[in-house]
């Protein structure tokens, strides 16, 4: 039996191309997503979503950037 919630994103689907699109903008911008003993991350839960919403609604209609 297979899983159906199970989430297969392609080489260079919208998807893939939104979360590369949100590591350009969080290098552009100074944020890390690492959390290490000498240094947190500087960015939250709800920056990653916003964000990556941003960069996916980007993708999907430039047009209306």
């Amino acid at each position: 039996m297979t899983d159906t919630s199970a989430v297969h994103i392609g080489v260079n689907s919208a998807e893939e191309v939104a979360f590369k699109l949100l590591h350009c903008v969080a290098v552009a911008e100074g944020k890390s997503f690492t959390r290490s003993p000498t240094a947190k991350s500087n960015v939250d839960r709800k920056w990653i979503l916003d964000t990556y919403a941003e960069c996916l609604s980007t993708v999907l209609a430039p047009h209306h950037r």
